[in-house]
């Protein structure tokens, strides 16, 4: 049984993940180990299964990969997607939504994340096209928020496809480098996110956005 989703106007919020036991111990081993690296006991063991009883569950170690990053990213699009909601048709409420949903949640899923951005190598062909297209999915998202401002006049942006691009590779970076226990509040991590991503869209020309705060000590 897994654990029900946050309602989704609290789309800022992430609460225990909704992964199954053999799921959520193959998280943890592609962390630590890599797709490669990890064995089909490997996750069993971590699962407090045999590997007949993993079987049961998932028919290959692709298998597992593919409902492990398809979950992740299934819970991103959702989240993003009340995001969005949640701000209406004003453009910037649109924007600045998306890009704190997304660096929440890379905060939140911080393996997930890092699983879903280093094993596409490691995908068949058509897990791989199927993670692309979700990825795409949410890019394009990113992209007509910022199409959206422009037009608005709210932001001075000539490339909104390369500054959604990049915007998404900065809150993707996330997981590789926060830590609950390190100097930055979610908060902090946010309010510096936001202030790049602005940035990158024209917003600090088209109407002025303030350094959010200083470095740490």
């Amino acid at each position: 049984m897994t654990e029900e989703s946050p309602p989704m106007s609290d789309w800022r919020e992430f609460g225990p993940d909704t992964l199954s036991p053999p799921l959520r111990a193959a998280l943890v081993v592609f962390a630590r180990h890599g797709y490669h690296g990890a064995s089909i006991r490997m996750i069993a063991e971590e699962a407090g299964l045999s590997v007949p009883g993993l079987y049961h569950h998932y028919r290959s170690k692709q298998a597992i990969l593919a409902a492990v990053v398809d979950t992740a990213m299934a819970e991103m699009l959702e989240h993003t997607g009340a995001a969005v909601e949640d701000a209406g048709s004003h453009p910037v409420a649109r924007f600045e939504n998306l890009v704190e949903c997304l660096a929440r949640f890379h905060m939140a899923r911080r393996d997930q994340a890092f699983v879903a951005s280093t094993e596409m190598r490691s995908m068949d062909p058509g897990v791989r096209a199927h993670h692309i297209a979700q990825r795409d999915s949410q890019q394009a998202m990113l992209e007509e928020a910022i199409r959206a401002g422009v037009d608005s006049g709210d932001f001075a942006c000539e490339h909104p496809e390369d500054a959604a691009r990049a915007i998404s590779s900065l809150c993707v970076s996330i997981s590789s480098w926060y830590r609950p226990d390190g100097p930055l509040t979610r908060d902090d991590v946010v309010a510096r996110h936001l202030y790049f991503a602005r940035g990158m869209v024209g917003a600090a020309r088209a109407g002025g956005v303030a350094d959010p705060s200083p470095s740490p000590s």
